[in-house]
């Protein structure tokens, strides 16, 4: 996978790869029109193509902790600041689909809520897909920026107090939701059951920004590893090999391998250690893969991926399906789209935000 490519000074190749997971995540919510003309066992991995979203939690840990640290506890104004400029990056645009969902009568008919424009449905797991079914993840990046600086701080201090911290936010998160459920019923399953806050909540997520963080704070631990000069090849091999190998638990084709606790334990261990080590080799070593993730093209997408994913299904693509479908569901004409919306409203929103701040 070697070439002789000058290397990136702004992560060009992390830009592409969040196309990658773009792919992943149209693929995985599409598979079921394929099933019939896919292999089984390409059909199995498909299956858990909705790890995409997981690579995107990964790298926005790298990110923010490789663009702000801790600096935002340093007073309550520069808090403000970092979480503003947050808020910026990634609400107005889903606003903006939001609010076009609920003034379509025929999908959300004026029946607006404040709990979806606030991200609060997606800590429950009755509401977690309502309207734009795919802002729950938003809300797991949300919770993530607004603890992010007090994580960084305790990964500068010390690995132990960072680990700890997170089991005790899990653990908590859990408690409110069984002592909520118990004692108030609990009708919406705020923070319940368990299993739900594992895996649909940043409190279960958080390990996976953390590796990302870890990767920021330790740059030259991965070089310390046997065979890290090879790292983009093991990263990139291994975390497909892990996807495949977390479906080969499923127990139908409906089912998914994180279902299922073997399949769990390889989620938090292995797949977030091999993403990582071939977010490294992408940063630092001069790659076939490198090069090609770092083309235009893979850049313009990467760049357009996060109004790709607040598009690819729910309301908008209902609603671009009832203008016109094309033989590969829309797939073309939905980067399209995303691409116009990302120079038309994403960019130039957050661009006037800078200027005015």
């Amino acid at each position: 996978m070697t070439t002789d490519q000058p290397k990136k000074l702004h992560f060009n190749a992390l830009t592409g790869i969040r196309a990658i997971a773009a792919i992943m995540i149209f693929v995985y919510h599409n598979r079921k029109y394929w099933k019939d003309d896919l292999h089984p066992e390409l059909f199995r991995l498909c299956n858990e193509f909705n790890l995409g979203v997981q690579l995107f939690f990964i790298l926005s840990g790298f990110l923010i902790a490789k663009s702000y640290g801790s600096q935002p506890l340093q007073s309550a104004r520069h808090f403000k600041k970092y979480f503003l400029q947050r808020i910026i990056r990634i609400m107005p645009l889903y606003w903006l689909l939001l609010t076009l969902y609920y003034l379509d009568a025929s999908f959300g008919n004026f029946h607006f809520s404040i709990i979806n424009y606030l991200l609060l449905q997606g800590f429950s797991v009755t509401h977690s897909l309502d309207a734009i079914s795919q802002s729950w993840s938003l809300t797991v990046e949300m919770t993530f920026y607004a603890f992010a600086p007090v994580l960084m701080l305790l990964l500068q201090k010390k690995l132990a107090y960072l680990i700890g911290f997170l089991v005790v936010l899990y653990g908590a998160a859990v408690i409110v939701g069984l002592v909520w459920t118990s004692y108030l019923g609990n009708p919406n399953s705020y923070l319940h059951p368990a299993n739900f806050v594992l895996m649909s909540t940043f409190f279960g997520q958080s390990i996976l920004f953390a590796s990302g963080m870890f990767l920021a704070h330790y740059p030259n631990f991965w070089n310390r590893l046997p065979l890290s000069k090879y790292a983009t090849t093991l990263g990139a091999i291994g975390f497909v090999l892990i996807v495949y190998i977390i479906g080969l638990f499923q127990e139908s084709r409906v089912d998914h391998g994180t279902n299922h606790w073997q399949g769990k334990l390889l989620f938090f261990t292995l797949l977030p250690f091999f993403v990582v080590l071939l977010f490294h080799g992408l940063m630092n070593q001069k790659t076939y893969l490198q090069r090609f993730l770092s083309s235009k093209i893979m850049v313009l997408l990467g760049n357009a991926s996060f109004a790709f994913y607040l598009i690819h299904i729910s309301y908008a693509n209902l609603k671009l399906k009832s203008w016109i479908f094309l033989s590969d569901r829309n797939f073309v004409l939905l980067w399209i789209v995303s691409i116009a919306l990302y120079y038309g409203f994403e960019k130039p929103v957050y661009a006037w935000y800078k200027r005015k701040s």
